[in-house]
Protein backbone atom coordinates (compact mmCIF):
# COMPACT_ATOMS: atom_id res chain seq x y z
CA UNK A 1 0.00 0.00 0.00
CA UNK A 2 1.53 3.38 -0.98
CA UNK A 3 2.46 5.71 1.85
CA UNK A 4 0.99 9.17 2.34
CA UNK A 5 4.05 10.83 0.80
CA UNK A 6 3.81 8.53 -2.20
CA UNK A 7 0.12 9.32 -2.66
CA UNK A 8 0.87 13.05 -2.34
CA UNK A 9 3.56 12.81 -4.99
CA UNK A 10 1.21 10.88 -7.25
CA UNK A 11 -1.51 13.53 -6.94
CA UNK A 12 1.01 16.30 -7.63
CA UNK A 13 2.31 14.59 -10.74
CA UNK A 14 -1.15 13.46 -11.93
CA UNK A 15 -3.71 15.97 -10.58
CA UNK A 16 -6.20 14.92 -13.26
CA UNK A 17 -6.83 11.70 -11.34
CA UNK A 18 -9.11 13.47 -8.86
CA UNK A 19 -10.92 15.24 -11.68
CA UNK A 20 -11.35 11.99 -13.57
CA UNK A 21 -12.61 10.24 -10.47
CA UNK A 22 -15.08 13.05 -9.76
CA UNK A 23 -16.29 13.03 -13.34
CA UNK A 24 -16.80 9.29 -13.27
CA UNK A 25 -18.78 9.60 -10.06
CA UNK A 26 -20.83 12.41 -11.60
CA UNK A 27 -21.57 10.30 -14.62
CA UNK A 28 -22.55 7.39 -12.39
CA UNK A 29 -24.77 9.72 -10.38
CA UNK A 30 -26.44 11.02 -13.55
CA UNK A 31 -26.98 7.50 -14.79
CA UNK A 32 -28.35 6.44 -11.39
CA UNK A 33 -30.67 9.45 -11.13
CA UNK A 34 -31.95 9.10 -14.68
CA UNK A 35 -32.42 5.37 -14.18
CA UNK A 36 -34.33 6.05 -10.97
CA UNK A 37 -36.56 8.64 -12.67
CA UNK A 38 -37.21 6.37 -15.64
CA UNK A 39 -38.08 3.46 -13.35
CA UNK A 40 -40.26 5.70 -11.21
CA UNK A 41 -42.06 6.88 -14.34
CA UNK A 42 -42.61 3.24 -15.25
CA UNK A 43 -44.13 2.65 -11.83
CA UNK A 44 -46.34 5.74 -12.29
CA UNK A 45 -47.50 4.46 -15.68
CA UNK A 46 -48.30 1.08 -14.18
CA UNK A 47 -50.17 2.69 -11.28
CA UNK A 48 -52.08 4.93 -13.68
CA UNK A 49 -53.03 1.92 -15.79
CA UNK A 50 -54.11 0.08 -12.64
CA UNK A 51 -56.27 3.04 -11.55
CA UNK A 52 -57.88 3.26 -14.99
CA UNK A 53 -58.53 -0.48 -15.00
CA UNK A 54 -59.86 -0.26 -11.45
CA UNK A 55 -62.34 2.40 -12.56
CA UNK A 56 -63.51 0.08 -15.34
CA UNK A 57 -63.85 -2.78 -12.87
CA UNK A 58 -65.89 -0.61 -10.50
CA UNK A 59 -68.14 0.52 -13.35
CA UNK A 60 -68.81 -3.05 -14.43
CA UNK A 61 -69.22 -4.16 -10.83
CA UNK A 62 -71.87 -1.49 -10.25
CA UNK A 63 -73.73 -2.50 -13.41
CA UNK A 64 -73.67 -6.18 -12.43
CA UNK A 65 -74.90 -5.42 -8.92
CA UNK A 66 -77.72 -3.32 -10.35
CA UNK A 67 -78.79 -6.14 -12.68
CA UNK A 68 -78.61 -8.72 -9.91
CA UNK A 69 -80.71 -6.50 -7.66
CA UNK A 70 -83.28 -6.06 -10.44
CA UNK A 71 -83.43 -9.80 -11.03
CA UNK A 72 -83.74 -10.47 -7.32
CA UNK A 73 -86.57 -7.96 -6.97
CA UNK A 74 -88.36 -9.49 -9.95
CA UNK A 75 -87.91 -13.01 -8.59
CA UNK A 76 -89.23 -11.97 -5.17
CA UNK A 77 -92.17 -10.26 -6.88
CA UNK A 78 -92.89 -13.38 -8.93
CA UNK A 79 -92.76 -15.58 -5.80
CA UNK A 80 -95.10 -13.22 -3.95
CA UNK A 81 -97.55 -13.23 -6.86
CA UNK A 82 -97.69 -17.01 -7.27
CA UNK A 83 -98.42 -17.39 -3.57
CA UNK A 84 -101.57 -15.24 -3.81
CA UNK A 85 -104.73 -17.39 -3.64
CA UNK A 86 -106.67 -15.21 -6.13
CA UNK A 87 -104.05 -15.48 -8.89
CA UNK A 88 -105.68 -18.41 -10.69
CA UNK A 89 -109.02 -16.59 -10.94
CA UNK A 90 -107.52 -13.74 -12.99
CA UNK A 91 -107.50 -13.59 -16.75
CA UNK A 92 -104.30 -14.87 -18.42
CA UNK A 93 -103.35 -11.38 -19.63
CA UNK A 94 -103.80 -9.76 -16.22
CA UNK A 95 -102.02 -12.66 -14.52
CA UNK A 96 -99.10 -12.17 -16.91
CA UNK A 97 -98.80 -8.48 -15.97
CA UNK A 98 -98.91 -9.28 -12.26
CA UNK A 99 -96.38 -12.10 -12.46
CA UNK A 100 -93.76 -10.32 -14.53
CA UNK A 101 -92.29 -6.85 -14.51
CA UNK A 102 -92.81 -5.93 -18.14
CA UNK A 103 -90.29 -3.10 -17.99
CA UNK A 104 -87.62 -5.51 -16.78
CA UNK A 105 -88.32 -8.57 -18.92
CA UNK A 106 -86.64 -7.18 -22.02
CA UNK A 107 -85.07 -9.24 -24.83
CA UNK A 108 -81.72 -7.58 -24.19
CA UNK A 109 -81.61 -9.38 -20.84
CA UNK A 110 -83.57 -12.60 -21.19
CA UNK A 111 -86.78 -14.24 -20.06
CA UNK A 112 -88.30 -15.21 -16.72
CA UNK A 113 -90.06 -18.47 -15.92
CA UNK A 114 -92.31 -19.91 -13.24
CA UNK A 115 -91.61 -23.62 -12.84
CA UNK A 116 -93.83 -25.98 -10.84
CA UNK A 117 -92.59 -28.70 -8.49
CA UNK A 118 -92.14 -31.08 -11.45
CA UNK A 119 -90.04 -28.60 -13.44
CA UNK A 120 -92.78 -27.72 -15.97
CA UNK A 121 -93.23 -24.11 -17.16
CA UNK A 122 -96.37 -22.59 -15.64
CA UNK A 123 -95.75 -18.97 -16.71
CA UNK A 124 -93.43 -17.30 -19.19
CA UNK A 125 -92.48 -13.62 -19.33
CA UNK A 126 -92.27 -13.68 -23.15
CA UNK A 127 -95.61 -15.30 -23.89
CA UNK A 128 -99.05 -15.36 -22.27
CA UNK A 129 -99.49 -19.00 -23.27
CA UNK A 130 -96.25 -20.30 -21.70
CA UNK A 131 -93.78 -22.18 -23.84
CA UNK A 132 -93.62 -25.84 -22.95
CA UNK A 133 -90.43 -27.28 -21.44
CA UNK A 134 -89.31 -29.28 -18.44
CA UNK A 135 -86.30 -28.33 -16.29
CA UNK A 136 -86.46 -31.11 -13.71
CA UNK A 137 -83.06 -32.38 -14.84
CA UNK A 138 -81.41 -29.00 -14.24
CA UNK A 139 -78.79 -29.02 -11.46
CA UNK A 140 -80.06 -25.66 -10.20
CA UNK A 141 -83.66 -26.95 -10.06
CA UNK A 142 -82.55 -30.06 -8.18
CA UNK A 143 -80.48 -27.98 -5.77
CA UNK A 144 -83.51 -25.80 -4.91
CA UNK A 145 -85.70 -28.90 -4.45
CA UNK A 146 -83.21 -30.46 -2.03
CA UNK A 147 -82.26 -27.33 -0.04
CA UNK A 148 -84.71 -24.67 1.11
CA UNK A 149 -82.02 -22.28 2.35
CA UNK A 150 -80.08 -21.56 -0.83
CA UNK A 151 -81.55 -18.11 -1.41
CA UNK A 152 -80.80 -16.70 -4.86
CA UNK A 153 -78.62 -19.01 -6.99
CA UNK A 154 -76.53 -17.86 -9.96
CA UNK A 155 -76.00 -20.70 -12.41
CA UNK A 156 -72.96 -21.54 -14.57
CA UNK A 157 -73.25 -20.46 -18.24
CA UNK A 158 -75.57 -22.56 -20.40
CA UNK A 159 -77.19 -22.62 -23.83
CA UNK A 160 -80.84 -21.67 -23.48
CA UNK A 161 -83.45 -24.36 -24.11
CA UNK A 162 -86.18 -21.90 -24.95
CA UNK A 163 -85.86 -19.19 -27.55
CA UNK A 164 -82.68 -17.99 -29.19
CA UNK A 165 -80.82 -16.63 -26.17
CA UNK A 166 -77.44 -18.19 -26.94
CA UNK A 167 -75.16 -18.20 -23.83
CA UNK A 168 -76.96 -17.26 -20.61
CA UNK A 169 -76.74 -17.44 -16.86
CA UNK A 170 -79.79 -17.76 -14.65
CA UNK A 171 -80.87 -16.23 -11.36
CA UNK A 172 -83.32 -18.39 -9.43
CA UNK A 173 -85.11 -18.67 -6.11
CA UNK A 174 -87.09 -21.52 -4.55
CA UNK A 175 -90.88 -21.25 -4.26
CA UNK A 176 -92.14 -22.85 -1.07
CA UNK A 177 -95.73 -23.75 -0.18
CA UNK A 178 -97.39 -22.54 2.98
CA UNK A 179 -96.29 -25.72 4.76
CA UNK A 180 -92.69 -25.22 3.60
CA UNK A 181 -92.76 -27.94 0.95
CA UNK A 182 -91.09 -27.41 -2.42
CA UNK A 183 -93.57 -25.78 -4.82
CA UNK A 184 -91.36 -24.80 -7.73
CA UNK A 185 -88.73 -22.34 -8.85
CA UNK A 186 -88.75 -18.72 -10.05
CA UNK A 187 -85.96 -18.22 -12.58
CA UNK A 188 -84.69 -15.47 -14.82
CA UNK A 189 -82.17 -15.81 -17.65
CA UNK A 190 -79.59 -13.14 -18.48
CA UNK A 191 -77.92 -13.08 -21.85
CA UNK A 192 -74.16 -13.01 -21.51
CA UNK A 193 -74.08 -10.97 -24.67
CA UNK A 194 -75.44 -8.15 -22.49
CA UNK A 195 -72.08 -7.98 -20.70
CA UNK A 196 -70.13 -8.46 -23.93
CA UNK A 197 -71.93 -5.44 -25.43
CA UNK A 198 -71.22 -3.49 -22.23
CA UNK A 199 -67.53 -4.41 -22.37
CA UNK A 200 -67.23 -3.39 -26.02
CA UNK A 201 -68.15 0.18 -25.13
CA UNK A 202 -65.04 0.40 -22.93
CA UNK A 203 -61.77 1.16 -24.72
CA UNK A 204 -58.93 -0.81 -23.13
CA UNK A 205 -56.70 -1.50 -26.15
CA UNK A 206 -56.63 -3.97 -29.00
CA UNK A 207 -54.60 -6.63 -27.18
CA UNK A 208 -56.35 -6.37 -23.80
CA UNK A 209 -59.49 -8.00 -22.48
CA UNK A 210 -62.33 -7.63 -19.97
CA UNK A 211 -63.58 -10.83 -18.42
CA UNK A 212 -66.45 -11.87 -16.18
CA UNK A 213 -65.91 -15.17 -14.33
CA UNK A 214 -67.60 -17.04 -11.55
CA UNK A 215 -65.77 -18.25 -8.48
CA UNK A 216 -65.56 -21.76 -9.95
CA UNK A 217 -63.26 -20.43 -12.66
CA UNK A 218 -65.81 -20.55 -15.52
CA UNK A 219 -65.60 -17.69 -18.02
CA UNK A 220 -69.03 -16.05 -18.41
CA UNK A 221 -68.33 -13.07 -20.69
CA UNK A 222 -65.32 -11.63 -22.46
CA UNK A 223 -64.38 -8.69 -24.64
CA UNK A 224 -61.18 -9.04 -26.64
CA UNK A 225 -59.93 -9.48 -30.17
CA UNK A 226 -60.49 -13.24 -29.82
CA UNK A 227 -63.79 -14.86 -30.79
CA UNK A 228 -65.99 -15.09 -27.70
CA UNK A 229 -67.39 -18.58 -28.35
CA UNK A 230 -63.89 -20.01 -28.24
CA UNK A 231 -63.62 -19.30 -24.50
CA UNK A 232 -67.13 -18.74 -23.05
CA UNK A 233 -67.82 -21.60 -20.66
CA UNK A 234 -64.14 -22.55 -20.41
CA UNK A 235 -62.85 -23.36 -16.93
CA UNK A 236 -59.69 -21.61 -15.68
CA UNK A 237 -59.81 -22.88 -12.09
CA UNK A 238 -56.46 -24.65 -12.39
CA UNK A 239 -54.61 -21.63 -13.79
CA UNK A 240 -52.12 -19.93 -11.40
CA UNK A 241 -53.50 -16.48 -12.23
CA UNK A 242 -57.04 -17.52 -11.24
CA UNK A 243 -55.78 -19.04 -8.00
CA UNK A 244 -54.13 -15.74 -7.20
CA UNK A 245 -57.36 -13.88 -8.01
CA UNK A 246 -59.24 -16.06 -5.55
CA UNK A 247 -56.55 -15.69 -2.88
CA UNK A 248 -56.34 -11.88 -3.08
CA UNK A 249 -60.04 -11.09 -3.59
CA UNK A 250 -59.36 -7.77 -5.32
CA UNK A 251 -56.42 -5.66 -6.42
CA UNK A 252 -53.93 -5.86 -9.26
CA UNK A 253 -50.75 -7.66 -10.20
CA UNK A 254 -48.45 -8.20 -13.18
CA UNK A 255 -48.24 -11.68 -14.64
CA UNK A 256 -48.21 -13.74 -17.79
CA UNK A 257 -51.21 -15.08 -19.62
CA UNK A 258 -51.49 -18.83 -19.19
CA UNK A 259 -52.94 -19.07 -22.69
CA UNK A 260 -50.71 -16.79 -24.78
CA UNK A 261 -47.70 -16.35 -22.47
CA UNK A 262 -47.79 -12.57 -22.96
CA UNK A 263 -47.20 -10.13 -20.11
CA UNK A 264 -50.42 -8.77 -18.65
CA UNK A 265 -51.44 -6.29 -15.97
CA UNK A 266 -54.40 -7.86 -14.16
CA UNK A 267 -56.88 -5.73 -12.23
CA UNK A 268 -59.74 -7.59 -10.59
CA UNK A 269 -62.49 -7.39 -7.98
CA UNK A 270 -65.11 -9.65 -6.46
CA UNK A 271 -68.64 -8.40 -7.15
CA UNK A 272 -69.95 -7.69 -3.65
CA UNK A 273 -70.86 -11.04 -2.02
CA UNK A 274 -71.81 -12.64 -5.34
CA UNK A 275 -69.87 -15.56 -6.85
CA UNK A 276 -68.67 -13.31 -9.69
CA UNK A 277 -65.27 -11.79 -10.46
CA UNK A 278 -64.52 -8.99 -12.93
CA UNK A 279 -61.02 -9.13 -14.45
CA UNK A 280 -59.40 -6.53 -16.69
CA UNK A 281 -56.26 -7.92 -18.34
CA UNK A 282 -54.31 -5.14 -20.00
CA UNK A 283 -51.45 -5.83 -22.36
CA UNK A 284 -48.14 -4.74 -20.85
CA UNK A 285 -46.88 -3.86 -24.34
CA UNK A 286 -49.76 -1.41 -24.80
CA UNK A 287 -49.51 0.00 -21.28
CA UNK A 288 -45.77 0.71 -21.51
CA UNK A 289 -45.56 1.60 -25.21
CA UNK A 290 -45.32 5.37 -24.67
CA UNK A 291 -43.02 4.87 -21.66
CA UNK A 292 -40.61 2.81 -23.78
CA UNK A 293 -40.37 5.60 -26.36
CA UNK A 294 -39.73 8.16 -23.63
CA UNK A 295 -37.19 5.90 -21.91
CA UNK A 296 -35.34 5.37 -25.21
CA UNK A 297 -35.22 9.10 -25.89
CA UNK A 298 -34.06 9.93 -22.35
CA UNK A 299 -31.47 7.15 -22.43
CA UNK A 300 -29.99 8.40 -25.71
CA UNK A 301 -29.87 11.99 -24.42
CA UNK A 302 -28.28 10.88 -21.15
CA UNK A 303 -25.70 8.80 -23.03
CA UNK A 304 -24.72 11.76 -25.19
CA UNK A 305 -24.49 13.97 -22.10
CA UNK A 306 -22.31 11.48 -20.20
CA UNK A 307 -19.99 11.00 -23.17
CA UNK A 308 -19.66 14.79 -23.45
CA UNK A 309 -18.84 15.10 -19.75
CA UNK A 310 -16.15 12.41 -19.94
CA UNK A 311 -14.64 13.96 -23.07
CA UNK A 312 -14.49 17.42 -21.48
CA UNK A 313 -12.97 15.88 -18.37
CA UNK A 314 -10.19 14.32 -20.40
CA UNK A 315 -9.50 17.65 -22.08
CA UNK A 316 -9.45 19.57 -18.80
CA UNK A 317 -7.40 16.87 -17.07
CA UNK A 318 -4.50 17.47 -19.44
CA UNK A 319 -4.29 21.10 -18.32
CA UNK A 320 -4.89 20.75 -14.61
CA UNK A 321 -1.94 20.09 -12.29
CA UNK A 322 -3.22 21.36 -9.01
CA UNK A 323 -4.21 19.14 -6.22
CA UNK A 324 -7.83 19.41 -5.16
CA UNK A 325 -8.90 18.07 -1.91
CA UNK A 326 -12.33 18.38 -0.38
CA UNK A 327 -13.45 17.09 2.97
CA UNK A 328 -17.00 16.99 4.11
CA UNK A 329 -17.96 16.98 7.74
CA UNK A 330 -20.49 14.40 8.79
CA UNK A 331 -23.86 16.03 9.14
CA UNK A 332 -25.18 16.08 12.64
CA UNK A 333 -27.87 13.58 13.23
CA UNK A 334 -31.21 15.27 13.43
CA UNK A 335 -32.11 16.06 17.00
CA UNK A 336 -35.86 16.27 16.39
CA UNK A 337 -38.34 13.45 15.92
CA UNK A 338 -39.79 13.88 12.44
CA UNK A 339 -43.31 12.80 13.40
CA UNK A 340 -43.98 14.65 16.65
CA UNK A 341 -41.55 17.56 16.56
CA UNK A 342 -40.24 16.65 20.02
CA UNK A 343 -36.67 15.63 20.79
CA UNK A 344 -35.66 12.27 19.37
CA UNK A 345 -34.19 9.34 21.27
CA UNK A 346 -30.60 10.37 20.56
CA UNK A 347 -31.04 13.82 22.05
CA UNK A 348 -33.01 12.33 24.95
CA UNK A 349 -30.14 10.00 25.86
CA UNK A 350 -27.66 12.86 25.76
CA UNK A 351 -29.82 15.12 27.95
CA UNK A 352 -30.56 12.31 30.41
CA UNK A 353 -26.87 11.56 30.92
CA UNK A 354 -26.02 15.25 31.23
CA UNK A 355 -28.79 16.03 33.72
CA UNK A 356 -28.09 12.88 35.72
CA UNK A 357 -24.44 13.85 36.06
CA UNK A 358 -25.39 17.40 37.02
CA UNK A 359 -27.94 16.21 39.61
CA UNK A 360 -25.34 14.00 41.29
CA UNK A 361 -22.64 16.61 41.09
CA UNK A 362 -24.79 19.44 42.51
CA UNK A 363 -26.88 17.22 44.82
CA UNK A 364 -30.10 18.40 43.18
CA UNK A 365 -33.32 16.41 42.58
CA UNK A 366 -34.28 15.07 39.15
CA UNK A 367 -37.67 13.76 37.96
CA UNK A 368 -38.75 11.93 34.83
CA UNK A 369 -42.28 11.42 33.52
CA UNK A 370 -43.07 8.33 31.46
CA UNK A 371 -46.14 9.14 29.33
CA UNK A 372 -48.00 6.46 27.36
CA UNK A 373 -51.07 6.87 25.12
CA UNK A 374 -53.95 4.69 26.36
CA UNK A 375 -55.43 1.99 24.10
CA UNK A 376 -53.26 3.12 21.19
CA UNK A 377 -53.31 -0.27 19.45
CA UNK A 378 -57.11 -0.23 19.31
CA UNK A 379 -56.97 3.41 18.17
CA UNK A 380 -54.68 2.42 15.28
CA UNK A 381 -57.03 -0.40 14.29
CA UNK A 382 -59.95 2.04 14.12
CA UNK A 383 -58.23 4.93 12.34
CA UNK A 384 -55.22 3.36 10.63
CA UNK A 385 -51.60 4.39 10.93
CA UNK A 386 -52.25 7.87 9.51
CA UNK A 387 -54.85 8.51 12.19
CA UNK A 388 -52.44 7.15 14.81
CA UNK A 389 -49.68 9.46 13.59
CA UNK A 390 -52.04 12.45 13.77
CA UNK A 391 -53.03 11.51 17.33
CA UNK A 392 -49.37 11.25 18.36
CA UNK A 393 -48.71 14.70 16.91
CA UNK A 394 -51.59 16.19 18.91
CA UNK A 395 -50.51 14.45 22.12
CA UNK A 396 -46.94 15.66 21.59
CA UNK A 397 -48.20 19.22 21.06
CA UNK A 398 -50.21 19.01 24.28
CA UNK A 399 -47.14 17.81 26.19
CA UNK A 400 -45.00 20.59 24.70
CA UNK A 401 -47.57 23.21 25.68
CA UNK A 402 -47.58 21.96 29.26
CA UNK A 403 -43.81 22.36 29.71
CA UNK A 404 -42.80 25.93 30.50
CA UNK A 405 -39.24 25.83 31.80
CA UNK A 406 -36.46 26.05 29.20
CA UNK A 407 -34.46 23.33 30.96
CA UNK A 408 -37.27 20.77 30.79
CA UNK A 409 -37.20 18.38 27.87
CA UNK A 410 -40.00 16.39 26.27
CA UNK A 411 -38.96 13.61 23.90
CA UNK A 412 -40.47 10.72 22.04
CA UNK A 413 -39.27 7.59 23.81
CA UNK A 414 -40.56 5.11 21.25
CA UNK A 415 -43.88 4.18 19.62
CA UNK A 416 -46.66 5.85 21.61
CA UNK A 417 -44.44 6.54 24.66
CA UNK A 418 -42.97 9.92 25.61
CA UNK A 419 -40.47 10.89 28.28
CA UNK A 420 -40.26 14.24 30.06
CA UNK A 421 -37.02 15.15 31.85
CA UNK A 422 -37.45 17.65 34.72
CA UNK A 423 -34.14 18.87 36.18
CA UNK A 424 -34.19 20.21 39.77
CA UNK A 425 -37.79 19.06 40.24
CA UNK A 426 -39.08 17.31 43.31
CA UNK A 427 -41.95 14.87 43.60
CA UNK A 428 -44.70 17.47 44.14
CA UNK A 429 -43.63 19.62 41.21
CA UNK A 430 -43.45 16.55 38.96
CA UNK A 431 -46.97 15.52 40.03
CA UNK A 432 -48.35 18.98 39.26
CA UNK A 433 -46.79 18.99 35.79
CA UNK A 434 -47.87 15.39 35.10
CA UNK A 435 -51.46 16.23 36.01
CA UNK A 436 -51.28 19.31 33.77
CA UNK A 437 -50.15 17.12 30.87
CA UNK A 438 -52.87 14.54 31.54
CA UNK A 439 -55.61 17.21 31.59
CA UNK A 440 -54.23 18.90 28.49
CA UNK A 441 -54.34 15.64 26.52
CA UNK A 442 -57.78 14.75 27.85
CA UNK A 443 -59.06 18.16 26.71
CA UNK A 444 -58.22 17.37 23.09
CA UNK A 445 -61.35 16.90 20.94
CA UNK A 446 -62.26 13.27 20.13
CA UNK A 447 -60.68 11.96 16.95
CA UNK A 448 -62.93 11.23 13.97
CA UNK A 449 -66.14 9.42 15.02
CA UNK A 450 -64.81 8.55 18.51
CA UNK A 451 -66.97 9.58 21.43
CA UNK A 452 -64.12 9.62 23.93
CA UNK A 453 -60.93 11.70 23.71
CA UNK A 454 -57.43 10.31 23.59
CA UNK A 455 -55.98 9.92 27.09
CA UNK A 456 -52.57 9.17 28.57
CA UNK A 457 -51.26 7.35 31.61
CA UNK A 458 -48.21 8.86 33.35
CA UNK A 459 -45.63 7.31 35.64
CA UNK A 460 -43.30 9.51 37.71
CA UNK A 461 -39.80 8.54 38.76
CA UNK A 462 -37.91 10.82 41.17
CA UNK A 463 -34.28 11.06 42.23
CA UNK A 464 -33.25 12.82 45.43
CA UNK A 465 -29.65 13.43 46.53
CA UNK A 466 -29.98 11.06 49.52
CA UNK A 467 -31.35 8.20 47.41
CA UNK A 468 -29.17 5.40 46.16
CA UNK A 469 -30.24 5.38 42.52
CA UNK A 470 -28.62 5.03 39.18
CA UNK A 471 -30.07 6.26 35.89
CA UNK A 472 -31.52 2.88 34.78
CA UNK A 473 -33.17 2.51 38.16
CA UNK A 474 -34.72 5.98 37.83
CA UNK A 475 -36.16 5.10 34.43
CA UNK A 476 -37.29 1.73 35.73
CA UNK A 477 -39.16 3.32 38.63
CA UNK A 478 -40.97 5.64 36.20
CA UNK A 479 -41.83 2.66 34.02
CA UNK A 480 -43.16 0.72 37.03
CA UNK A 481 -45.30 3.69 38.00
CA UNK A 482 -46.63 3.88 34.44
CA UNK A 483 -47.70 0.23 34.50
CA UNK A 484 -49.33 0.85 37.87
CA UNK A 485 -51.33 3.66 36.25
CA UNK A 486 -52.33 1.28 33.47
CA UNK A 487 -53.45 -1.38 35.94
CA UNK A 488 -55.43 1.12 38.01
CA UNK A 489 -57.63 2.23 35.14
CA UNK A 490 -55.51 4.42 32.84
CA UNK A 491 -55.89 8.18 32.32
CA UNK A 492 -54.17 8.80 35.63
CA UNK A 493 -50.85 9.73 37.23
CA UNK A 494 -48.91 7.38 39.48
CA UNK A 495 -45.68 8.09 41.36
CA UNK A 496 -43.00 5.53 42.08
CA UNK A 497 -42.60 4.77 45.78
Amino acid sequence: MPSRSQRSALYKSHPELILNLGSCLAVLAIVAIVSYLVLRERINVEQSASRAASNIVQLIESDIQRNVELYDLSLRGLIWAVQQPDLKSLSPTLRQKILFNQAFAMPVRGDMLWLDAQGNVLADSTSVPPRQANFADSKVFQAHRQNADLGMVISPPFKARLGDLDWCISFSRRISAANGEFAGVAAGALRLSYFTDLFKRLDIGSDSSINLMNTDGVLLARQSNIAEDALIGANFADRPNFKRLMADGNGSFAGYSGRTGKARLYTFARVADLPLIVVVARSSDEVFESWRRTALLVSCATGVLCIGILWLTLLLGRELRRRQCAEQDLAELAATDSLTGLANRRQLDQVLRREWSRAQRNHRPLAVLMVDVDHFKAFNERHGHQGGDEALRKVAAAIARSIRRPADLAARYGGEEFLVVLPETERHGAQVLAERIRRSVEALPPFGDDTQPVTVSIGIGCYTPDAEHDLPALLGSADDALYSAKRNGRNRVETAI
